[in-house]
């Protein structure tokens, strides 16, 4: 779409799944609502689904001042056709001049579509966003609140800001845990718009006969405390101690995707650019470099402990607590200490 409306709302695509609302849409309404005010736009949610009218309530509760609502038997089932049918419908008829998706299988999925039918650009896997203004080199004209999309880039190595002038809507994915979830406001206020849908089955190229999906074996997103560990770690028999002392601590464990990739530990635990991003209370850092992959995906913990061998380790840089040493002599003193302190209390 040609940019025809700078004043147009901000949305957040709240995805959801077999009747529950995904927590990807609730962590960006924190983001959102803070783009809509400085743009002095509302901001909006999207649901689609089937009998989702009770999830229109809890985002009003979360910040949104409208949710446009898209039930349909049709779309009880999540599929690309159909979804994004109806979301490039409720663009081309609303003008939102910001559209933001959770980086999510569906999100992934869902928004390179609805770019490409609005012919509009998307930003992919942005860590942060921003309002702020951009002067163009070839014709120095100034454009005044674009959304600045931050996301890390070749490779990880650099953050670039993405900008889109000239096309509406902008649109971005956003990492899943990079944004907190905000506090509800159960007292707040909004406008529902159910939206009339016009969907037939001929229009859905799949049919859905059963669906299972896998929970996955830990919820790092959701840990207070966490304990990594990385390639430094060594091996699969060394990695026991980061799980002897997540369990001391109550944590959850996790690594790098070098650790991963090594065999340490499966998929699930991975933090990082192309695992989970987390902000847990305490992240301890075991035997990790703190390459800018990893970083993206825990640096905004509240309290970081590194143990590393190498001082000059770039992890140190962001650790508010520096243990430089072998890991194999660090860690079981820290468990004792654990334990120890465990029994006299």
């Amino acid at each position: 779409m040609i940019d025809v409306n700078r004043k147009g709302e901000v949305w957040v695509f709240a995805e959801q799944h077999n009747g529950q609302l995904e927590d990807t849409p609730i962590e960006l309404m924190s983001k959102a609502r803070h783009l809509a005010d400085t743009l002095n736009v509302k901001l909006a949610a999207a649901v689609l689904g089937n009998n989702v009218k009770d999830f229109a309530t809890k985002l009003i509760h979360y910040g949104a001042d409208k949710v446009y609502l898209a039930e349909h038997p049709l779309l009880e089932h999540y599929q690309t056709n159909s979804y994004a049918k109806v979301m490039f419908d409720l663009i081309h008829k609303y003008e939102p001049q910001i559209v933001l998706y959770g980086a999510t299988i569906t999100g992934r999925d869902l928004a390179p579509r609805i770019a490409s039918a609005a012919k509009a650009g998307l930003t992919a896997d942005c860590t942060d966003l921003q309002i702020g203004d951009h002067q163009t080199i070839k014709d120095k004209k100034l454009h005044k609140n674009l959304l600045f999309q931050i996301r890390p880039a070749f490779g990880g190595n650099i953050i670039a800001t993405i900008i889109n002038h000239d096309r509406w809507p902008q649109m971005a994915t956003v990492r899943e845990g990079v944004m907190p979830i905000p506090e509800p406001n159960t007292t707040r206020k909004g406008e529902i718009v159910a939206e009339k849908v016009q969907l037939s089955q001929q229009e859905l190229p799949l049919e859905i006969l059963d669906e299972h999906k896998r929970p996955k074996k830990v919820d790092l997103k959701a840990a207070r405390i966490i304990v990594a560990g990385g390639a430094g770690v060594g091996s699969k028999d060394n990695f026991k101690l980061i799980w002897k002392l997540a369990n001391c601590l109550g944590a959850a464990p996790a690594a790098t995707r070098a650790a991963v990739d090594l065999g340490f530990i499966d998929h699930d635990h991975q933090v990082g650019q192309t695992g989970t991003t987390v902000r847990p209370s305490l992240y301890i850092a075991v035997g990790i470099s703190g390459a800018i992959q990893h970083q993206v995906g825990m640096s905004h913990s509240q309290k970081i402990v590194a143990v590393n061998n190498d001082p000059d380790a770039p992890i140190f840089g962001i650790a508010h607590y520096k243990i430089v040493g072998d890991l194999n002599e660090v860690l079981p003193l820290m468990i004792k200490s654990i334990k120890e302190k465990s029994i006299k209390e």
